[in-house]
């Protein structure tokens, strides 16, 4: 008795075999004289997992091109492959193995990668198997693995042709740190948040006089790292106090008023902290007035010993101490609700902290001026068009990119 409904299980894997020992997958393969290629590498889908409906939907479209383009007698190659996702998969693998009781520091860099490869066999296997389960038309016998011996030597080849062209550097820069995955993440890897926290009003005593600036900030306890006081050029309640010093409050340190036009004259009082080695902005301005960077949060999230009788703290112990002793002190005005974007680790949701690192770094700058000429001169379209201004304003804000990772 036949099914009385299509039943894809008992035809299509069928199919499919059918279709890949034909060869007519590889264009090498295929029948007729072909000159004309085209070619599309597949975006290789994370290791991390299994496919999603975003994987299904470009992997359509890509199939579609293949086969219009082979049907119109071009040599239509589509080179499939996965991608090893570097710190995803480390945080994946770490979770597993913590549910043997275990981490990556007690199983070791050995035993750990051991692991990695494992779980990459494993899920590997599953995702290009989900890739044929699509009908897709690649071309299996030029399957590529991000870590395999070819590609890994394409990137080592790309790093020391850019190095040598002057694109890629080393240096110390302000990066997004994650203190649960240990390392240095992209912009892209940011996910902001938003978030009630509190916005505090501190009052800094003048050098020399009884009067205060005060001064709006959602990390109070980063004053332990104050290096200048900012106010806008143009805010005429602060003009006659530029040039002047004021005093840190608790560290009690004396660091000058600087003006600067990065700052937001109606946000909180108009006047604010700098402390160029936790916060990108203040980095910049500390760039521009040769401000010293006093580092007083780690790589692990705690206070590190320049920050006096704070050392070893967390964050935000250090932040609940710091408000009581200026409190305590009459240093602090005011606390208000404030809601604003908070950035978080995209991969494992911990609370970025701004750090100066020394790491290798893309620089830019060319790059997304020729990215830009290209869609104002209608050389790429971008469709729908109001998208243009979110790009423009992308291309024109972009910073030097994080290149490196520190993955095991």
């Amino acid at each position: 008795m036949s099914d009385s409904a299509y039943n894809p299980l008992k035809v299509e894997k069928r199919i499919y075999s059918a279709w890949e020992k034909s060869g007519y997958f590889n264009p090498d393969k295929l029948p007729g004289k072909r000159m004309r290629p085209f070619v599309i590498s597949m975006p290789p889908p994370n290791v991390t997992g299994e496919l999603h409906l975003g994987h299904v939907e470009g992997i359509a479209i890509q199939d579609a091109l293949i086969r219009y383009h082979c049907m119109k007698g071009d040599k239509a190659l589509w080179v499939p492959g996965i991608d090893h996702a570097g710190i995803a998969t480390q945080i994946v693998v770490e979770r597993l193995i913590m549910k043997e009781g275990l981490d990556r520091h007690k199983l070791g860099r050995e035993k750990f990668l051991e692991r990695v490869w494992k779980w990459k066999e494993q899920y590997g296997t599953s995702i290009t198997n989900q890739i044929r389960a699509l009908g897709a038309s690649c071309d299996w016998s030029r399957e590529a693995f991000t870590m395999d011996k070819d590609r890994s030597l394409a990137v080592r080849t790309a790093f020391k042709t850019l190095f040598n062209d002057g694109l890629i550097y080393k240096g110390e820069k302000i990066i997004s740190w994650c203190p649960r995955c240990a390392s240095v993440i992209s912009d892209l890897e940011v996910t902001y948040v938003e978030t009630t926290g509190k916005l505090y009003s501190i009052k800094y005593q003048l050098v020399g006089s009884t009067k205060y600036i005060t001064i709006a900030t959602t990390r109070p306890e980063t004053l332990l790292g104050d290096t200048a006081i900012a106010v806008h050029p143009q805010d005429p309640r602060y003009k006659q106090l530029i040039g002047k010093k004021v005093t840190v409050p608790i560290v009690e340190r004396e660091i000058p008023i600087i003006a600067d036009r990065a700052v937001e004259k109606d946000f909180g009082t108009g006047a604010v902290k700098v402390t160029p080695a936790h916060d990108p902005l203040d980095f910049e301005i500390g760039e521009r007035h040769k401000l010293n960077s006093i580092q007083i949060i780690d790589k692990n999230g705690k206070m590190t010993k320049l920050a006096g009788e704070f050392y070893g703290m967390s964050v935000q112990d250090a932040r609940r101490v710091v408000v009581e002793r200026l409190e305590k002190d009459g240093h602090l005005d005011s606390t208000v609700n404030y809601i604003h974007n908070i950035a978080h680790c995209d991969r494992c949701g911990t609370v970025i902290e701004p750090l100066i690192s020394e790491q290798w770094f893309m620089k830019m700058d060319t790059m997304a001026r020729q990215a830009l000429r290209a869609v104002k001169k209608n050389t790429v379209e971008i469709v729908p068009s109001r998208f243009i201004k979110v790009y423009t304003h992308w291309m024109t804000h972009i910073h030097d990119w994080t290149l490196y990772r520190q993955l095991w």
